[in-house]
């Protein structure tokens, strides 16, 4: 069970997800400075006179927690935006580029292995079974 495990995460897919989630966890963080540092204040600044408030309004006159902050959520839009144009450009229209040179058989898939080699393997596993008896 354990040598499944080991397997399981040795495949190059798990750790390329896992370099994947830490590397975009990284970016968001840079995105949400980017956003935080640089647009909301350019969009705070449409929302009047009290730059602390933003882009928005109070329902309830002079109730801080009945405040509408649009400019918040115009600030996340940026920033998923953002983020999204990256995962797109830089992940996605590559791997789609190197899937149509593989179908056209410009670039050689991974190699499977041949009869030969799986029947070489059942054997000696089947020897390694019949020692192991």
């Amino acid at each position: 069970m354990l040598k499944g495990f080991k397997d399981f995460l040795m495949r190059g897919n798990v750790i390329d997800l896992a370099v994947a989630v830490i590397i975009g966890v990284a970016f968001t963080a840079i995105v949400t400075a980017f956003t935080d540092g640089l647009i909301k204040p350019l969009i705070n600044a449409l929302g009047g006179s009290d730059a602390g408030q933003g882009l928005g309004f109070e329902i309830l006159g002079g109730n801080q927690s009945t405040f509408m902050n649009f400019g918040l959520v115009i600030n996340a839009a940026i920033n998923f935006l953002i983020v999204a144009a990256i995962v797109y450009f830089v992940i996605v229209l590559p791997v789609k580029h190197v899937q149509e040179r593989r179908k056209r058989g410009e670039e050689a898939g991974p190699a499977e292995p041949t009869d030969v080699e799986l029947l070489a393997e059942i054997r000696d596993l089947l020897r390694a079974q019949q020692q192991n008896r």
